[in-house]
């Protein structure tokens, strides 16, 4: 059996595959937030693609940590209902694990869609709203300018990650998964490059994390150990002056203690102006591979421009990590995984009222069973 398609034990769940879709933001809730006939088609198609776990968008953990007027939220109780109903229909034909990101996106909130103006800040006269940041540094030239965290904003947020949590729980999810990259709040108190404060929140690489993991410690006392609990992270930033790979490690280890089950590497998107290799397959990979290094035992999922099975089946043989997340590749073709696994000699994970369907010739559920 290929690796890919190996199972893996990931705290309390065990997973068929190492596919995973990572969040990848719709911004097509309603105006409140709630789900909408696109998440259901989205998600419900994503459900019977054959990955091994599925991550649901950042949901806003208050009104004003949505990226767009138009994200998903969890910051009350009918968005919550909203989400356990769509929930509730996709068990009707899948067992395949879902959860939701939970995310304040900083001074990266209150924007435009990216298809819209380029996702700029939203004016207050188009349904804006003041933002807020470890210092106060707009994330592009024009953009609307954060106001600076204090402790009680600081306790508010951490407040609101809790509750959206519990919120998510009622729901019906699997699990959850901590939004801590991409230049999202947490990501921008990691960073020097967005965090120039001057108290014990900056400076040096621990002040630094101290806000984040007040928030990921919070979360893991409230969230039960008989789910699911990951966290989303960026490796680097490919800006000068930004996070160093070490501080990635270090923080790493920190979530690591704290119990978090799984170690979701990304990188980049916290500065406008940055220069990634994003035409190079795989170029985030090896940061994946050096917290795996670092934490052996620990679960981490890499992601970064993987559309190839070959190259998936690699990596997780390699063990420069556990799991893949495939995500432009999986709106490109949402039955990636079941194509991954004929490419691999593998039997294709067709959802049973398609199996029949499959390939001539190629081994599916209904042949292997009849064996």
């Amino acid at each position: 059996m290929p690796t890919l398609f190996s199972p893996l034990s990931v705290g309390p769940l065990t997973l068929t595959n190492r596919i995973v879709v990572p969040p990848m933001s719709q911004y097509s809730a309603a105006s409140d937030g709630i789900v909408t006939p696109w998440h259901a088609q989205h998600i419900g198609g994503l459900a019977i693609s054959g990955a091994g776990l599925v991550i649901c968008e950042a949901n806003g953990v208050t009104p004003d940590g949505r990226i767009t007027p138009h994200c998903l939220g969890l910051w009350n109780d009918v968005q919550s209902q909203a989400l356990k109903k769509l929930l509730a229909d996709i068990r009707t034909y899948s067992d395949t694990p879902i959860g939701v990101q939970l995310n304040h996106a900083g001074r990266k909130a209150g924007t435009n869609p990216p298809w819209r103006n380029q996702g700029a800040s939203l004016a207050d006269d188009e349904g804006g709203w003041p933002t807020v940041a470890p210092s106060a540094i707009p994330y592009k030239p024009g953009w609307r300018v954060p106001q600076e965290l204090d402790e009680a904003g600081m306790a508010r947020i951490i407040a609101g990650f809790v509750a959206a949590a519990q919120r998510a729980l009622d729901a019906g999810v699997d699990f959850i998964e901590l939004h801590a990259a991409n230049g999202y709040l947490l990501n921008q108190f990691l960073s020097p490059l967005s965090n120039q404060r001057q108290d014990e929140y900056g400076g040096n690489p621990e002040n630094r994390m101290r806000f984040p993991l007040r928030v990921a410690k919070a979360l893991r006392e409230a969230w039960p150990k008989t789910h699911l609990l990951g966290v989303r992270f960026n490796g680097g930033e490919f800006a000068e002056g930004g996070l160093r790979l070490e501080e990635v490690v270090q923080f790493a280890r920190e979530l690591h203690a704290l119990g978090y089950d799984y170690l979701h590497v990304s990188g980049g998107y916290n500065i406008y102006n940055q220069t990634p290799p994003a035409d190079k397959p795989g170029y985030m990979v090896p940061f994946a591979a050096a917290v795996k290094e670092a934490l052996p035992d620990a679960v981490v999922i890499t992601v970064g421009l993987i559309y190839e099975a070959q190259q998936a089946q690699a990596i997780v043989q390699d063990e420069r990590a556990d799991l893949v997340a495939i995500g432009r590749g999986m709106l490109d073709d949402p039955n990636w995984p079941i194509h991954a696994a004929i490419a691999l000699g593998e039997t294709a994970p067709w959802p049973k009222p398609y199996d029949r369907f499959g390939p001539l010739g190629w081994p599916t559920h209904q042949t292997q069973e009849a064996k």
